[in-house]
């Protein structure tokens, strides 16, 4: 091995980097809002057939004037008559009431006679269920969280295990923000997508960073004090480097591939999951090499010194 990468030393710049990541997020989402799904946020979905052609954004402008709020609308056909549909999505803690749903229904009809709109369906969304799941989520990834840290504190005891399951955990809550950024910048729902995603970038991310702390504790062994922490550190990542570059970007490129289909057929449903996730496991390699390790050295090396100064 010829180069060694310098991380540790410019761990400021990788810091600062997604700082301003995490701010941005922040910062959009009370500029913003979030776009918070119905199966969490709760509300109604009213459902009409159509015949012919029909412009969504039309349909959208229309019934958000007579509702008070906004909508979303999506095309497709019943799988029971193959009747063609336009599904109109009002996110509410409240719902619409069964006069202004009959407005809608009368305004569309009108403003839009050549499609021949009919009511086909309407039904309220209790939020109960997805704010359920969510919560369970939540309890996962953060059981999960404590497990991480004891087994690593456990397993790399010789390196400071319980030090290095923290800077583990940080670098995990480091990748779920870049996860939500990338949702609240391109606007996707916040649904069940952002839970599948955040539990699949939790496994890839965890793996990579263990596999550096593994490196970390060999060198430590074979080395002993001859080199220094941060010398030590950017020695095992670089070792590891390209595992984690290449391991990732097989993962990656699949993922993109989804993406570029998603997008040219306009399934949003697939897109906002594919898209997140290439940017989670990215967020995920990031991380294990240039976040945990080197928060490692900084607290590791704070606590060698502290002690060092004790022995004296």
């Amino acid at each position: 091995m010829n180069k060694v990468y310098d991380i540790v030393g410019r761990k400021k710049y990788f810091y600062c980097f997604s700082a301003a990541i995490i701010a941005l997020a922040l910062i959009l989402s009370f500029v913003l809002g979030m776009n918070v799904d119905i199966e969490f946020k709760g509300g109604t979905i009213i459902t009409y057939s159509y015949e012919g052609a029909i412009d969504e954004d039309r349909v959208a402008d229309i019934a958000s004037e007579l509702a008070g709020q906004s909508c979303r609308t999506s095309l497709g056909e019943s799988l029971a008559d193959g009747m063609k549909t336009v599904s109109i999505t009002f996110p509410s803690s409240t719902g619409l009431s069964s006069e202004v749903q009959s407005s809608i229904t009368d305004s569309l009809s009108q403003q839009l006679p050549d499609s021949k709109l009919a009511l086909y369906s309407s039904q309220d969304v209790d939020p109960t269920t997805g704010r359920g799941f969510l919560g369970k989520c939540l309890v996962a990834v953060a059981f999960s969280a404590v497990v991480m840290i004891v087994y690593i504190g456990f397993r790399f005891k010789r390196i400071g295990g319980w030090v290095a399951g923290c800077c583990s955990v940080i670098a995990l809550i480091h990748d779920m923000c870049f996860v939500y950024a990338c949702f609240v910048i391109c606007r996707f729902d916040i649904n069940a997508n952002f839970m599948a995603v955040l539990l699949t970038v939790l496994g890839y991310s965890i793996n990579a960073t263990i596999i550096i702390y593994d490196r970390i504790r060999e060198n430590r062994r074979l080395y002993g004090s001859e080199k220094p922490l941060d010398e030590l550190v950017n020695m095992s990542i670089t070792q590891c480097v390209g595992r984690s570059v290449n391991t990732t970007v097989t993962t990656v490129t699949a993922m993109v591939c989804v993406c570029i289909v998603a997008l040219v057929a306009g399934v949003e449903s697939i897109l906002s999951f594919a898209f997140p996730l290439v940017i989670g496991l990215l967020a995920g390699v990031y991380s294990s090499n240039c976040i945990a390790p080197t928060l490692w050295t900084v607290l590791q090396g704070a606590i060698d010194k502290k002690g060092g100064s004790k022995k004296k």
